[in-house]
């Protein structure tokens, strides 16, 4: 084995020992002299911020003084702790980062065994193996941690504040020093002898300029710029004149650094005069008012709120909105209880809607409210729509004419409470007559006044109103509109205990809705209800028919035959007809309906009894508790997002505003009384062992809800936030629980007994209920039918789950996809 020269070995490691010798340089040179070049920094940084301009020469000279001798001191300092590095030095270094030491070794020489040969071959298989590790060498980096020599970290607070100087100062100010000196003045012209700044507005978003290293010579920038210069050098050498901000010359003050600072107010110009001075022409660019417009028409949401777009823009972008809505009396019909003048009512003023995030130069926004209650509801008003960006200039819309929509009220007896309300409200001097009108009004409420409770809460008002009619003071007669408002909401929404009043209701009101001509949006909740009053309406039957199997519900109708399908393609083709605007044929269709619902007859096996009806109306509950539990986990999140932890400040009210940690606890107790009344009750699957996991997570719900209402009580939103979420999973769970459960006990009485029910002689095998629906579990979608059977259900089931959350992150699907996949995925 031949052996490597060691002259070869240093030939092969000449970069790493070159680059380790370069390393102790810089080594020893930051420990030797970091004093003197933390000195340095330490004084450019203070010259770079002009502090020589703000003191006294004497101070000056005294600072330079000391800076002189200690920059002495810590040069002597350097030189007396600094050693040249030499080459073996760098090359011991690097031998010790090798294992064995390689480098020394390859140096040795055979002290014994020169002339055995089996002594000698074991030396150049030695020397072999060390020179291929020598080979392997690295440089080595150097040590320049000065923590234990500058404890204080004196380097590294004079670095920040050379950098800083950098960003904020300027170098050409350490030049100044130089002026100083005697017979320097003829030294002013090789430094700057001015320094400008011009600051635009912060809301704009614009830079600030250097005018030192602007070469053009005219500028544009918006008006309210700030402009600032320092004029160096002997008093009176340089002068600025300016014709930009209207205010008189200042005067030179007398000191050796002179500043100017005023704000750009019109064009104009700026002039330097003296050895290197400069002149701008600049040009005020004007910030423009903001721009509003309203966009469409106003519109009317089902349950009263008005809503009215808008758009509005600005050059650099608007930072509050507001709406006037002012009564427009040329506007009114000045009859009947409008004929008396009005009391005095200020405009109401809302904000209008802000983007959250992105740009407000430019954008559109609906604005959503509820004035329903308000006395301008469903009165022509004046709607003013302004704008406000942040130079504090306001910009407004063209006055829009509009009536102010509110809660539309369809059955006679509500409209006429809201109307005498309304009375009330435009003056108190209709006191007499609204007492009138309403005792006109209850004169027969036989078959008017359908609701006890409600004809009861108006005599009491009545009477408060007759007996305060003659010295109506503010507060009684706010006090009186607000139980008429409450009292017509009984009225026409009604806590009916009969299906078939509710039926009836409902009825009545869509054919008022019809012939007034409702909003689509109006006409579609009303069917809404009416459909599921039609299906409580067919439940009650259905069970009445159960209890008595022999009784006739029909008298005129008897015998006749009409299936649930037949029943729903009717009310499909009553919403097409009114979709479509054919309300004459939408009238015919609903008087025809209104005599089959009296003049039905519903037959039904004895497989289904009350139970399973017992059975599906807790699962509805359940859905209703879960979907309120959700609702109160969204107002506790949006508190909590609104920076209000320990509940809502007094005085705040109004939707989408915190209820406070009391009203949300209340809300929450409610709650969980609602669960312990269902758990009391009829929950399918009772003994079974779907049914009794569906009961261990009712219990759970429970706990967690009553740990959520602890923790809202103490203020502790984000703890019940998460008792919530716990509380609607155990919901879930036992919902899917009591659905398997009420599935199996339907697939038993199908197995044992003829389980047909249908509308008159419907098929006696179907499983639909009297609209021909499939019967499925409230809060869930489908039928109770198997599409597969065994395993492959839950593995199918995983798979739908699965293959939704999928999509719902696909960030490039429609967002409208997204957000109903996430609907479905919040029900399961």
């Amino acid at each position: 084995m031949a052996v490597s020269d060691p002259d070869d070995i240093l030939n092969r490691i000449a970069l790493p020992l070159r680059l380790t010798h370069m390393g102790l340089w810089a080594e020893r040179l930051t420990r030797a002299f970091w004093p003197l070049w933390t000195l340095v920094l330490a004084v450019l940084a203070a010259l770079a911020f002009g502090v020589q301009d703000h003191v006294s020469i004497e101070y000056v000279w005294g600072a330079a003084a000391l800076v002189a001798v200690g920059g002495l001191v810590a040069l002597g300092l350097g030189l007396r702790a600094f050693h040249v590095p030499g080459r073996a030095e760098a090359l011991v270094r690097l031998d010790s980062r090798l294992p064995g030491n390689p480098i020394a070794a390859l140096t040795d020489v055979q002290a014994i065994g020169v002339g055995d040969p089996a002594s000698l071959a074991v030396w150049r298989a030695h020397q072999a193996r060390m020179a291929a590790r020598a080979a392997q060498a690295r440089a080595v980096e150097p040590d320049l941690r000065l923590s234990s020599r500058d404890p204080f970290a004196l380097r590294y607070v004079a670095l920040t504040a050379f950098v800083m100087a950098l960003m904020f100062g300027s170098l050409w100010r350490v030049t100044s020093v130089a002026a100083l000196a005697p017979g320097a003045a003829g030294s002013l012209a090789a430094g700057p002898t001015w320094e400008g700044w011009a600051q635009p507005p912060v809301y704009t978003g614009k830079p600030t300029l250097y005018l030192n290293d602007v070469t053009a010579e005219t500028l544009e920038v918006p008006v309210g710029t700030r402009l600032q210069f320092r004029l160096y050098g002997e008093v009176g050498a340089l002068s600025l004149t300016e014709t930009v901000s209207g205010a008189a010359e200042a005067p030179a003050d007398g000191v050796q650094s002179v500043a100017r600072d005023f704000v750009l107010n019109s064009s104009g110009t700026v002039t330097i005069d003296g050895p290197g001075g400069r002149a701008w022409a600049f040009t005020a660019t004007p910030d423009r008012a903001p721009t509003i417009t309203a966009e469409g028409e106003i519109g009317r949401e089902a349950d009263g709120r008005f809503k009215q777009g808008f758009a509005t823009s600005d050059d650099y972008g608007v930072v509050q909105g507001q709406v006037s809505i002012a009564l427009d009396l040329p506007g009114i019909d000045r009859r009947f209880g409008l004929e008396a003048e009005p009391e005095a009512r200020d405009p109401v003023v809302l904000d209008l809607p802000m983007p959250v995030t992105g740009d407000r130069a430019a954008f559109s926004e609906t604005l959503i409210d509820d004035l329903s209650q308000h006395p301008f509801a469903n009165l022509p008003v004046v709607m003013t729509f302004s704008a406000t960006d942040a130079a504090g200039q306001s910009g407004e819309a063209a006055p829009l004419n509009v009536t102010l929509p509110g809660k539309r009220f369809f059955d006679p007896l509500a409209a006429a409470l809201i109307e005498m309300r309304r009375d009330l409200l435009w003056t108190r001097d209709n006191a007499a007559r609204s007492a009138q009108v309403l005792k006109a009004v209850t004169y027969q409420p036989e078959e008017f006044i359908r609701n006890q409770r409600a004809y009861l809460r108006l005599r009491v008002v009545m009477r408060q109103l007759d007996a305060e009619k003659t010295a109506l003071t503010p507060e009684i007669r706010d006090e009186i509109a607000e139980e008429l408002w409450q009292i017509a909401l009984l009225v026409e929404e009604g806590d009916l205990a009969s299906a078939m009043e509710r039926l009836r209701r409902a009825q009545d009101r869509l054919d008022e809705a019809i012939r007034n001509g409702a909003s689509p949006e109006e006409i579609d909740q009303l069917m809404q209800e009416m459909r599921q009053a039609l299906a409580d309406y067919m439940q009650q039957l259905a069970e009445e028919s159960q209890r008595n199997p022999d009784s006739q519900l029909s008298q005129n109708m008897e015998g006749m035959e009409m299936s649930g399908d037949q029943l729903q393609e009717m009310l499909d083709e009553l919403q097409k007809l009114m979709e479509e605007g054919r309300m004459a044929e939408a009238q015919e269709l609903m008087e025809m309906l209104r005599q089959l619902m009296e003049n039905m007859q519903v037959t039904q096996g004895e497989g289904q009894g009350q139970g399973q009806g017992q059975g599906n109306q807790a699962m509805r509950d359940l859905g209703e508790t879960l979907r309120d539990q959700q609702g109160l986990s969204d107002d506790a999140f949006r508190d909590l997002q609104d920076g209000q932890p320990g509940g809502q400040q007094p005085g705040q009210e109004g939707e989408g505003e915190g209820q406070g940690g009391e009203g949300l606890a209340q809300r929450q107790q409610e709650l969980r009384d609602r669960l312990g009344q269902l758990g009391r009750g009829q929950l399918p699957g009772e003994g079974s062992e779907r049914g009794e996991a569906g009961r261990q997570q009712m219990d759970r719900a429970g706990r967690a809800m009553r740990e959520a209402e602890e923790a809202l009580r103490g203020g502790d939103l984000p703890g019940a936030l998460d008792r919530q979420a716990e509380a609607m999973e155990a919901l879930r769970e036992g919902m899917r629980n009591f659905g398997e459960a009420l599935a199996e006990e339907q697939r038993e009485q199908q197995n044992g007994a003829d389980q047909g029910e249908a509308f008159g002689r419907a098929d006696p095998n179907s499983q639909r209920d009297p609209l021909g629906r499939e019967p499925g579990d409230s809060a869930r979608i489908g039928s109770d039918r198997n599409m597969l059977q065994g395993e492959d259900v839950y593995r199918r089931a995983q798979d739908l789950l699965d293959e939704i959350r999928r999509r719902t992150g696909d960030q490039q699907r429609p967002e409208a996809e997204r957000d109903y996949l996430r609907r479905l995925l919040d029900m399961f």
